[in-house]
């Protein structure tokens, strides 16, 4: 297939549209230069044109249009996704979806919402109507849509209580697009849910998202120190393991994480000491402090609406998740990370032996999560980069230990995820996108029915660099 670029901006020319190259190339990026891996491979990388509808109605013609013309099409949210999952590889339309951004109902447990629609809106809009919000968020709450969120996330802040996003019961309802002669609108619930969340937008437009809420709290930000990381890491596994103590984020720092990266919290810590880093709701904070002098050496060096510091360490939640690895950078630019996942079995152990085996090259970042009603942790762990190769042994140093990588240094969902190809997705894809114009190159069972993770894929069909 040959694009008709020219044709479909044409038919497309009454919508909102936009050819200007450098503001183009501005909306083809997410934050994919946290992996140094894939700023070297995916840099040049820009689409044709952007068209940004409004209503579900000119997504459809959009759609309609792109596929009558063969022009890849790939859909972008607030692009704050680390993997290159909206980077559109074989250049083509970016669906930029950030005007689609109404709450359109609000009930009890539950919200519709449109896929543009930031985090911090959506949670604005249920607290003020309901005093509801989300059960989790990424911790680029301020910027991320919903509809990247579920497209590319997989948890984030609330993990700790409510699991991770493909976990029953996180998305109730999605209603999604096909890409083909005359698209059809598909409304998914329960097990058909997987066919399109955290699949990059490459089987499907998710238009409207029917979304669990909790009931919403003035949640009380901590900061700790501790002696050092194993009391860390044992404090935030026995903490959230306490049933009887709301939490909403439990974060630990190997020193010298806070130290050297977080520069508000680092006049507090002193040299050796790990941090932790906390949302307790309000009415949980008694129980909090008696659990917490149970831990000699833990203290509580900070704590919202109480403590007066001379700079105010802001949100609490942007020092996780992989906020921990952007404030990292702001001062290191050879920091890059891993995503690690250190299981429910015994995690606290496994992580402490991958510390000895590696830090300081590789430095303890614990976000602590729930998998099947267990207390789980997982590593975002900040990584030394020197080269590609030993970043590669560092990845297989980890699974040799039994700590599975979800690698973002890899744009592909295969290679980022479970290190297989999903049948489910894949299966849908031959079904909504029969010419596989949805962001493609990221879903290697498409391609190359016969891959098999052995080596670094490289999508043939990925735009070249300009000359």
């Amino acid at each position: 297939m040959t694009a008709n670029i020219q044709a479909a901006k044409a038919a497309l020319s009454h919508l909102e549209i936009d050819s200007n190259p450098v503001s183009v190339k501005a909306k083809s990026r997410d934050f994919f230069w946290y992996s140094p891996v894939l700023k070297a491979a995916l840099d040049h990388v820009s689409a044709d044109f952007v068209v940004t509808p409004q209503t579900e109605s000119e997504v459809i013609e959009v759609l309609k249009v792109c596929h009558a013309h063969d022009v890849p099409v790939t859909v972008r949210g607030a692009g704050t996704g680390n993997y290159g999952q909206a980077m559109p590889l074989a250049g083509g339309c970016i669906l930029h979806l950030h005007k689609m951004n109404r709450v359109k109902e609000i009930h009890p447990g539950r919200a519709i919402v449109e896929p543009g629609c930031l985090l911090k809106d959506i949670d604005e809009a249920t607290i003020a109507q309901s005093s509801q919000e989300l059960r989790m968020f990424s911790s680029t709450w301020a910027t991320a849509s919903i509809g990247g969120f579920i497209a590319g996330g997989s948890g984030g802040v609330g993990s700790v209580r409510w699991g991770g996003l493909r976990d029953l019961g996180n998305i109730i309802r999605l209603r999604v697009l096909t890409m083909e002669a005359e698209p059809r609108a598909l409304e998914f619930t329960g097990e058909e849910l997987h066919r399109v969340s955290h699949a990059y937008g490459t089987n499907g437009i998710i238009t409207e998202i029917e979304i669990p809420l909790a009931p919403a709290y003035d949640w009380v930000g901590v900061i700790m120190t501790f002696p050092d990381f194993p009391d860390a890491l044992r404090f935030g596994y026995d903490l959230a393991s306490q049933d009887g103590i709301l939490i909403k984020l439990a974060t630990l720092f190997e020193a010298p994480i806070a130290q050297d990266y977080f520069q508000r919290i680092s006049p507090y810590v002193q040299p050796g000491q790990a941090t932790g880093t906390f949302m307790i709701a309000p009415h949980a904070m008694g129980a909090f402090q008696t659990f917490t002098a149970r831990y000699p050496g833990a203290e509580v060096i900070y704590r919202s609406h109480q403590t007066q510091w001379e700079r105010d360490p802001g949100r609490i939640f942007e020092y996780g998740w992989n906020h921990t690895t952007l404030r990292a950078l702001k001062v290191d630019p050879s920091i890059t990370y891993l995503q690690v996942g250190y299981g429910t079995d015994d995690p606290v152990g496994l992580v402490e032996q991958v510390r000895a085996r590696l830090s300081p090259e590789v430095l303890q970042h614990v976000e602590v999560t729930r998998q099947n009603g267990k207390v789980a942790m997982g590593g975002l762990s900040l990584v030394k980069f020197t080269t590609e190769a030993r970043l590669d042994e560092i990845v297989g140093l980890h699974e040799a230990m039994g700590a599975p990588i979800f690698n973002p240094h890899r744009y592909t969902l295969e290679e980022g995820g479970r290190q297989q190809v999903d049948d489910v997705q894949l299966t849908f894809k031959r079904e909504a996108d029969p010419k596989g114009l949805l962001n493609p190159g990221k879903m290697i069972g498409w391609h190359d029915p016969d891959w098999a993770y052995k080596q670094k894929y490289a999508w043939p069909g990925m735009m070249k660099a300009a000359e």
